[in-house]
């Protein structure tokens, strides 16, 4: 006789169909031509690198992204060792040469980088595939255009000597999530001229890019030869401004659900959790979900955070603590075990990401991502 096993504390189910599914969507937003890079960075943003990864190159994605060396390495010692995966945040002493050896493209936003990749591929007797990223109005990483030609002049002619190949020029919006903002338009202009100068010099790039999620939804004069959905292609409103997942045509990839741990009966004015924020006004129940901020539920939406338990949705209770929050009930019942569910697709009323985003006043890329390891990862529809 085989026993079902008892279900686990917590987990956070991967809906991989949705995601192929929100690849689909995202494809048809861009011309034949363009290509589709997955963002797989931060472990897929909460969701499981690897597996999305996969999952998303079934469904046709070009090209995979990455944040740090150290997530494309691991892609590629998973097996991925066929298609291209850019990473883009390096810092001095990184490992260039197993970058270079892996294949991967690796990002270059100062003369420092360069420096430091073409002693690489000297050492490793290879030639190192790198894309140059201008800063055109972000701030953050990138070359600033004043400082562009320098570093396009001596990119070029460490390709002449055979150290680096010239396989990209890149960028990133600041305010793409904003509808109408006027830097958005800025950034192209500059992006554009960027792009003219390295080309004029002689940079012949398999890929230009620039555009993200919000900006291959609804940006189609920035999608050039490439676009790097992220958040969108995990079912992710990249903006309230911009619609929810459902009017975008994106379906929620994860759902957060764990066992309720305990449902008793207090009096009025019994106090629940640390510091008593919270005081039922009368006699009720409690339920107690076991996750807590150390599973990233976010400590500040104590008191809001929304949860679906039974055919209710209720609310935190109190303050969330390390491993565990509470529910007031409301006098039901449900039997220890009984879902809750603290976000998901929305289907059955549950809340969704961008509903836990409100209460704990950030975004929903934050309460996906944030979900950690001690949560296991179910996944349906491999």
């Amino acid at each position: 006789m085989t026993e079902t096993p008892p279900p686990p504390r917590a987990r956070a189910e991967i809906d991989l169909g949705a995601l192929r599914a929100n690849l689909r969507t995202l494809r048809a937003r861009v011309a034949p031509h363009v290509r589709i890079m997955a963002v797989v960075k931060a472990d897929a943003y909460g969701h499981g690198a690897l597996r999305c990864a996969r999952a998303a190159l079934d469904a046709g994605a070009d090209w995979l992204g990455t944040a740090t060396p150290h997530e494309a390495l691991a892609l590629r010692a998973a097996g991925i060792t066929d298609v291209p995966v850019l990473c883009w945040l390096w810092t001095p002493g990184d490992p260039w040469d197993q970058g270079i050896e892996a294949g991967l493209d690796m990002s270059v936003s100062g003369m420092w980088a360069l420096d430091e990749v073409v002693e690489a591929a000297k050492a490793v007797g290879r030639t190192a595939r790198i894309q140059l990223k201008a800063d055109t109005g972000l701030g953050r990483n990138g070359c600033q255009p004043a400082d562009w030609p320098e570093l396009v002049g001596a990119a070029l002619k460490a390709e002449v000597d055979g150290h680096v190949k010239v396989t990209g020029l890149w960028s990133h919006f600041a305010c793409a999530d904003e509808p109408h903002h006027p830097s958005i338009a800025a950034q192209l202009d500059v992006f554009r001229s960027m792009l003219d100068h390295a080309e004029r010099a002689g940079v012949r790039p398999e890929v230009r890019h620039i555009a993200n999620s919000p900006a291959t939804l609804t940006l189609p004069e920035s999608h050039f030869d490439l676009v790097r959905p992220g958040i969108a292609m995990y079912g992710v409103s990249p903006s309230p401004e911009l619609g929810t997942s459902a009017e975008l045509g994106l379906r929620p990839v994860m759902s957060l659900k764990a066992s309720v741990a305990l449902v008793k009966h207090v009096p009025a004015g019994h106090g629940v959790s640390y510091g008593h924020h919270y005081v039922t006004e009368g006699e009720t129940t409690l339920g107690l979900v076991p996750l807590g901020y150390a599973d990233g539920v976010p400590r500040h939406a104590s008191g809001r955070g929304p949860v679906l338990v039974g055919d209710r949705v209720r609310t935190v209770a109190g303050r969330v603590a390390m491993d565990q929050f509470v529910v007031d009930l409301g006098g039901d019942t449900p039997e220890p075990g009984t879902e809750a569910v603290l976000f998901g697709a929305g289907d059955r009323g549950e809340p969704t990401a961008e509903d836990w985003a409100v209460a704990a006043d950030t975004i929903a890329y934050e309460i996906v991502t944030r979900i950690g390891a001690r949560v296991p990862r179910v996944y349906l529809g491999e």
